[in-house]
């Protein structure tokens, strides 16, 4: 059974072009996808449908195999599948790493000792304790896309959907997130431009095509130095 999906999916934005038309997409608790797609095309926005924070024009999102609408059944999937922004500002908002790391257990219910033993162990499993009593403003861009990261984390979700997770990173900080996404058990989605950092992290890829999600298990992702009618788009070569 899929942990979530989309039937017949339509969405456009008010006054701009339809993004996604009757497209489908069921996503396994242990897939690790690479969507890639020139900027624009809608990826972002399946994170945002997928979790609840927009609404699609028709169709539907199912959630372990149950049609989900109302807040509170988006909410619940929102515990499981755990979405990383791609502006960390806008993830972190409370003074102190710490702080944030627990936001998210409170929220689940947990007592506040037991949200603040959750992120000091988030942490520690993570390499990231000397971050601890940092405040978030203070904190580099990198260490940033970490510790917003380590927020979601600190809630023990499933699956990951992580939007252009190494926008900016400096080598040192991509090399960590790659190392922290190694070791961890979860299935992800991972929307990025980046061709290495999706093959070094992803076992099937997808795409927007024709406003209409495509998957391709076979496919390598590559650049080239020559041109042709598919340019940016991922594809295959026979």
């Amino acid at each position: 059974m899929p942990l979530f999906a989309l039937d017949h999916i339509s969405f456009a934005y008010p006054q701009g072009p339809e993004l996604l038309q009757d497209t489908s997409f069921a996503f396994h608790a242990t897939e690790k996808i690479g969507f890639h797609g020139p900027n624009g095309c809608g990826k972002s926005t399946f994170f945002l449908l997928v979790t609840g924070l927009l609404k699609p024009k028709s169709g539907h999102i199912r959630f372990y195999d149950c049609i989900i609408s109302k807040e509170k059944e988006f909410r619940a999937l929102r515990r499981e599948v755990g979405l990383v922004l791609q502006n960390a500002d806008d993830q972190l908002f409370h003074a102190t790493v710490l702080e944030d790391l627990a936001f998210g257990p409170l929220n689940l219910g947990l007592s506040p000792a037991e949200a603040k033993k959750r992120a000091e162990q988030t942490l520690a499993q993570l390499g990231l304790s000397n971050l601890r009593d940092r405040l978030t403003h203070q904190l580099s861009g990198g260490e940033k896309r970490l510790i917003a990261l380590a927020s979601i984390l600190a809630m023990q979700p499933k699956v990951l959907l992580l939007d252009e997770p190494t926008n900016d990173l400096d080598p040192t900080h991509k090399k960590k997130l790659m190392q922290i996404l190694h070791e961890l058990q979860t299935g992800w989605i991972i929307v990025s431009h980046d061709f290495d950092f999706l093959r070094d992290t992803c076992t099937g890829f997808m795409s927007i095509e024709g406003q209409r999600l495509r998957r391709s298990e076979s496919l390598h992702l590559h650049q080239h130095v020559h041109a042709h009618p598919l340019g940016d788009m991922p594809h295959a070569h026979e």
